[in-house]
C-alpha cells in the first residue's frame, strides 16, 4: 500500500475538488478510482518516484509502470499512463520536458528543446550518442532546458539548452544541441534540478564540478567567482569535509548533504537567500552548514529542493522546511514565508515507526512526502529465488543473547567485499536481533538510512564499487566453494565448462527460465555447444563475463553466423548492448579499418 501526503499549489483540481488554489496543510492524496482497485497487489501501488513541475506530475511505481498528470488548464487533469515498451526505472519532469530511464538503460524524451518538429512525441535519445559502446544509461537527471545523461561508462552527457552554459561549453558557441553531447568523463553522481540552470558533476575521485548560471553564487565557487555564467566546468574548492551524499539545485541556491565519519550528517547551502530555500537570512559564495535546534540531535534521513524551497526529513520524525511559501508549499497552514528551518506538523502517518522508509519530493510550488520502503534489483529477485533451490544454502549468524538469525549467502558475498563475512559475524555477536536484522536488511537493500548509525559499523566491509558482472566472477570463480552450489556444466567437444548460474541467468533468458521456473533440480544438466568453433566459444565466454568482446579479436561473417544460431537459441538477448549488436559493429569497424588502411598503402 502506498502512502502520499501533499500540500502547496493545487494543480489537481479534478482530485481535491473542494479544496483552494493554496492547500497549506498537508493532506493524504488519493488517485483517482483508487478505492476501485483494492485487489490490485499491494506491491503494484507502491510508490518509487515522484516527479513535478508547473507542466506535468509523473508517479512511478515499483512494477515499473507511471502515471501521468498534465497541470495545463485544457487538459482536465485527464491521466495519461506512460507508455514505453520496456521498464520504467526513473523519470524527470523538468521546464517543458520530461525523460525516461528503462531498467535496459534506454532514455526516451519530449520537450521542445530536444524534438522541436514533435516536442510531444517521445525519442530514444541514448541511441543518438555517436560511441555505440556507451549507449547504456545508469541515470538521468533534468534541469531548465536540459537533460543530463550518466552511461554505465560513467560518463556525462548533456541534450538540449546551453543558454547558460549548463552544458559546459561556450554558449555563445553552442546554444542548443538536440543530440547528446560528452561533458565530461570519470564519473559518479550528477547533481541539478528542475528549475535549475546549473549543474555539479562528482568524479571517481569525489571530485566536485560545476557550470552554468552563477549570478547569485549557487556554484559555490567563493567571494572571488561571481561571473553570470560559468560555461566550462569548473572544480569546486573549499567544500566540506565527508562524503557527499546528495545535492539539490534550486532556481538561486544549492544544498548539499554531507555524511561525516561519525556517521553525522549535516546540510550545507550556497546561493542567494532572498526567496530563501536557503535556510539562512544571508547570501553565501561557499556551502555552509544550516544550523538549527531543530535537527541538530537528528539524523538527516532526506531531503528536496523545489524552485525556492526546501524540506528536510529526520531520523526522529521531524519533517522541516523553510524558503518560499506563497501557495502553502511550506505546509505550515500559512503563505508565509520562512528564511529558517520550520518544523511541519503532519497527520497521522500510517506507517509512522518506519520513518526511514518515507521520502520528500519538492515541486516547483508543491510538495509530497510518501511511503516507500526498498525493493530488491532485478538481480537480488533473482538471487532470492534461487535462494529457494536446496543447493543455496544459508549463513548462520549468532546474536549477543544466543539467538540464530540466518543469511542469505551468495547476497552476503554479492554485496561485502571478499572475506568480510567474519568480520560481519563478528559485528553481529554484539548485535541484538532486531539491530541484526537491520543490519541485514541495509546489506540487502544497499539502503543506508534505515539505521545510519548502524551502517557506520558495516560500511567499510561493504561492496560498492564492483561492478557486478566483477563481483559475480570473484564469487564464483572462487576455488574454494562448492561445486554443488556455484556452475553449471557446458559441454563442448568432450570437454566442460562452468559457468556461474547467476551469470547465465543475467545473460540468457532461456537459462532464466531453467533456473528459475522449474521444480526439478537442474543443478547437473549439461547443455552441448560443440556446433561452436573455438574462436566463436571464446568469444561466447568472454561476453558471458564481461558483456564485451576483446579488442584484439578479429571477427568474420563465419563467426557471426555460428554465434548468431546460438544467439537465438539460447536467446542471448536481454543485455544492452547484446552479443549480436556487439559483433555487428565490431565487424563494421574492423571493415572499415582495412578499408582505410588499404587507401594509404596505395
Amino acid at each position: 500500500m502506498n502512502e502520499i501526503i501533499f500540500f502547496g499549489q493545487n494543480l489537481y483540481p479534478k482530485l481535491f475538488k473542494n479544496k483552494p488554489n493554496e492547500i497549506t496543510k498537508p493532506i493524504q492524496f488519493k488517485f483517482e478510482n483508487e478505492n476501485e482497485n483494492e485487489n490490485e497487489n499491494e506491491n503494484e501501488k507502491q510508490i518509487k518516484q515522484i516527479s513535478s513541475t508547473d507542466y506535468s506530475t509523473i508517479f512511478l511505481f515499483k512494477n515499473g509502470k507511471a502515471i501521468e498528470y498534465l497541470n495545463e488548464e485544457d487538459s482536465k487533469q485527464k491521466i495519461e499512463k506512460i507508455q514505453i515498451e520496456e521498464n520504467i526505472q526513473k523519470v524527470t519532469v523538468g521546464f517543458e520536458n520530461e525523460a525516461i530511464l528503462t531498467k535496459e538503460g534506454n532514455v526516451f524524451t519530449k520537450g521542445n528543446d530536444v524534438n522541436p518538429k514533435n516536442p510531444n512525441e517521445f525519442i530514444n535519445i541514448s541511441s543518438l550518442i555517436e560511441d555505440t559502446n556507451d549507449r547504456i544509461i545508469q541515470d538521468i537527471v533534468s534541469g531548465v532546458d536540459s537533460i543530463y545523461l550518466l552511461t554505465s561508462n560513467q560518463n556525462v552527457y548533456g541534450i538540449g539548452s546551453n543558454y547558460w552554459g549548463q552544458l559546459g561549453f561556450d554558449s555563445e558557441t553552442l546554444q542548443k544541441t538536440q543530440k547528446p553531447i560528452l561533458m565530461m568523463k570519470n564519473i559518479s553522481k550528477i547533481f541539478s534540478g528542475i528549475s535549475s540552470k546549473h549543474i555539479f558533476l562528482l568524479n571517481l575521485n569525489q571530485e566536485l564540478f560545476g557550470c552554468g548560471w552563477n549570478y547569485f553564487s549557487q556554484l559555490g565557487l567563493g567571494e572571488s567567482r561571481k561571473e553570470r555564467v560559468i560555461n566550462k566546468l569548473t572544480k569546486i574548492q573549499n567544500i566540506p569535509k565527508g562524503k557527499i551524499i546528495d545535492i539539490q539545485c534550486g532556481i538561486s541556491f544549492s544544498i548539499m548533504l554531507i555524511e561525516n565519519q561519525n556517521p553525522k550528517r549535516k546540510i550545507y547551502s550556497c546561493g542567494y537567500s532572498k526567496f530563501n530555500g536557503l535556510g539562512k537570512d544571508q547570501n553565501t559564495c561557499e556551502f555552509t552548514e544550516i544550523k538549527s535546534s531543530l535537527f541538530e540531535n537528528d539524523n538527516i534521513l532526506d531531503f528536496s529542493v523545489g524552485n525556492v524551497h526546501t524540506l528536510i526529513l529526520t531520523s526522529n520524525n521531524k519533517l522541516i522546511g523553510f524558503g518560499y511559501n506563497e501557495y502553502g508549499q511550506l505546509g505550515t497552514g500559512d503563505t508565509k514565508d520562512q528564511s529558517i528551518p520550520i518544523q511541519i506538523e503532519l497527520p497521522k502517518l500510517r506507517f509512522n515507526e518506519d520513518i526511514s522508509n518515507y521520502h520528500v519530493y519538492c515541486g516547483n510550488f508543491n510538495s509530497f512526502l510518501y511511503y516507500s520502503p526498498p525493493s530488491f534489483s532485478n538481480i537480488e529477485e533473482d538471487l532470492i529465488k534461487l535462494f529457494e533451490r536446496k543447493e543455496f544454502c544459508n549463513i548462520s549468524f549468532k546474536t549477543e543473547n544466543g539467538e540464530i538469525i540466518e543469511a542469505h549467502k551468495l547476497i552476503l558475498k554479492y554485496r561485502l567485499k571478499q572475506n568480510q563475512i567474519e568480520k560481519l559475524q563478528e559485528i553481529i555477536s554484539k548485535k541484538s536481533i532486531k539491530e541484526s536484522n537491520q543490519i541485514f536488511e541495509m546489506i540487502y537493500s544497499n539502503n543506508s538510512k534505515i539505521n545510519p548509525i548502524l551502517y557506520s559499523e558495516i560500511k567499510e566491509i561493504i561492496n560498492s564499487n564492483e561492478k557486478i558482472e566483477e563481483t559475480m566472477k570473484r564469487i564464483y570463480l572462487n576455488e574454494n566453494e562448492n561445486e554443488n552450489e556455484k556452475d553449471f556444466i557446458i559441454e563442448r567437444k568432450e570437454k566442460q565448462y562452468k559457468f556461474p548460474k547467476l551469470i547465465l541467468i543475467m545473460r540468457s533468458e532461456l537459462y532464466r527460465v531453467m533456473f528459475l521456473s522449474v521444480t526439478k533440480d537442474t543443478s547437473n544438466k549439461v547443455t552441448d555447444y560443440s556446433e561452436l568453433s573455438n574462436k566463436s566459444f571464446q568469444i561466447f565466454e568472454y561476453w558471458i563475463y564481461s558483456n564485451q568482446i576483446k579488442d584484439e579479436i578479429q571477427i568474420t561473417q563465419e563467426i557471426i553466423n555460428e554465434l548468431k544460431i546460438g544467439i537465438d537459441y539460447f536467446q542471448l538477448n536481454q543485455t544492452n548492448p547484446n552479443l549480436f549488436d556487439l559483433l555487428i559493429n565490431k565487424f563494421n569497424n574492423q571493415n572499415l579499418k582495412n578499408k582505410k588502411e588499404k587507401c594509404l598503402i596505395f
